[in-house]
């Protein structure tokens, strides 16, 4: 039999950023409940979390059937019960085959996919999510009158190159789509190497 462990991703982006992500996530995640993460990658971020945050239970997913393998045996390898079987969420697909969901989080999505991604997102955040509900999002994003970091403009040109539909979404553009949505954009909260920490609420 395979040792799971050969299925580990590992994303070297994760050890740079998931200290300061789980320092604002510590402040705004509720104290019980599911927390949902969309698009978790390797699942080194998710696996983190769950072992910095343990009252909480976790939900991985990822339409990757290599990215979900990843965080299965990352899961399996730290020996975690408080994180679930990853699931496979096509974020532009309605409905997602989870309820219950307290927080949602997503990190470095929004760029790496298309809009419709991050609509859908919203869409289902808004369905999911109760009243005082938390959606969490990190990355680049552009802002009304913030120009865009030298190091942004470049990623975003090179993530243009490699889809076309990818690319930094500006927060406008965001919170218009969550306002349709009952969600509420309440804090921004800058971040290491020009990422921001997005918090939405249902209201």
């Amino acid at each position: 039999m395979m040792d799971p462990i050969d299925d580990r991703v590992f994303a070297p982006s994760v050890l740079r950023n998931r200290m300061p992500i789980l320092s604002v996530l510590k402040t705004v995640l509720p104290s019980r409940g599911l927390v949902l993460e969309v698009a978790s990658g390797s699942g080194e971020h998710i696996i983190y979390f769950a072992q910095q945050l343990p009252q909480l239970q976790w939900q991985p997913s990822d339409p990757s059937p290599t990215a979900r393998a990843s965080i299965a045996a990352w899961t399996a390898t730290e020996n975690l019960s408080n994180v679930r079987s990853p699931i496979d969420i096509d974020a532009t697909a309605r409905p997602w085959p989870v309820t219950d969901v307290d927080a949602i989080v997503a990190i470095n999505m929004a760029h790496i996919s298309p809009w419709s991604a991050t609509q859908g997102l919203l869409r289902e955040a808004g369905r999911l999510l109760s009243a005082g509900g938390l959606l969490y999002l990190y990355g680049p994003f552009r802002q009304v009158e913030v120009t865009l970091a030298p190091s942004n403009v470049a990623f975003d040109e090179d993530l243009r190159q490699r889809d076309a539909s990818w690319g930094l979404r500006h927060l406008a553009d965001i919170e218009a789509q969550a306002s349709e949505v009952g969600l509420v954009m309440s804090d921004i909260i800058p971040m290491p190497a020009n990422n921001l920490s997005v918090i939405l609420r249902r209201l």
